[in-house]
């Protein structure tokens, strides 16, 4: 195997890899509404989706150049099928999560999303939607490769690792965001803001990738340090006595223990005592 060819592949598993997190974080949230029972099959039938999709793409990979190519114009602005696809997706996942973050963060609204869920997240819905963001990331992910390598195989290896990796990390991903709310919260945040970067490079407006991952890179570190605090603080609750602090000058009451334990043996043994 030339060196070229292996640079280009681990650089490829690598980008799919990182476009594939904004896909597992979708399908997290969504499959989250479901029946527990049911949760694993429709991540299992997304992430087989996005394998489909991805490698029909590929095998049509002139068709999906040619949506590069001006449909229309308008305001001096040429419009190709790509940017409809790009426009149509990050208005689907604004519109999804400032919807899911407006149930988290209304009372209100939370009872009635409860009991809607039985209606609005039912299997065949949530599918749906997952295809819909499926198509959207496959049409992202597969330029992205073309642009990077024109090796089949190479492109097909990334697809078919990163998708493992999303595979063997969804459902502790999902279950991690299930037991953290906050994560939750953050994730639909990203989701806004995946969403804004889809309709600017739909309008023409290129935003470096590497900015917007770097982003997400440092606020999930932030909040990773917030739930390591509270998981801290929760210990210190569970088990008062270990987590006595002396105020300055003042000795804890441990503390206060020991000395007396340790003066009363000094006088025991001490060849003048008694």
């Amino acid at each position: 195997m030339e060196a070229e060819v292996l640079v280009a592949l681990v650089a490829l598993i690598g980008m799919e890899v990182v476009l594939g997190i904004d896909n597992l974080v979708f399908i997290a949230i969504l499959t989250n509404r479901l029946p527990v029972e049911r949760r694993r099959s429709a991540r299992l039938i997304g992430l087989g989706l996005a394998v489909v999709m991805r490698l029909g793409m590929l095998a049509g990979v002139g068709w999906l150049i040619s949506l590069t190519a001006p449909l229309f114009n308008v305001l001096g602005m040429d419009v190709s099928g790509k940017d409809l696809i790009m426009i149509a997706g990050g208005l689907f996942l604004i519109g999804k999560a400032v919807i899911e973050i407006h149930h988290r963060v209304d009372p209100g609204s939370q009872a009635e999303a409860q009991a809607a869920n039985q209606v609005v997240a039912s299997f065949g819905a949530t599918v749906f939607q997952i295809i819909l963001i499926d198509m959207v990331f496959s049409v992202d992910s597969i330029l992205a490769a073309v642009g990077l390598t024109n090796v089949m195989w190479v492109i097909v290896v990334a697809i078919l690792v990163s998708v493992t990796v999303m595979l063997l990390s969804m459902d502790a991903l999902s279950n991690f965001m299930e037991k953290n709310p906050t994560v939750v919260m953050l994730a639909l945040a990203f989701l806004v803001m995946i969403g804004m970067v889809l309709l600017g490079e739909g309008f023409g407006f290129h935003v470096p990738k590497g900015f917007v991952y770097v982003a997400m890179a440092f606020a999930a570190g932030v909040e990773g340090l917030n739930i390591w605090a509270r998981r801290g603080s929760d210990r210190r609750v569970m088990n008062p006595a270990s987590s006595t602090v002396a105020a300055p000058g003042q000795a804890s009451l441990s503390q206060s223990v020991v000395a007396e334990e340790v003066l009363a043996n000094r006088g025991r043994t001490s060849p003048g005592a008694g």
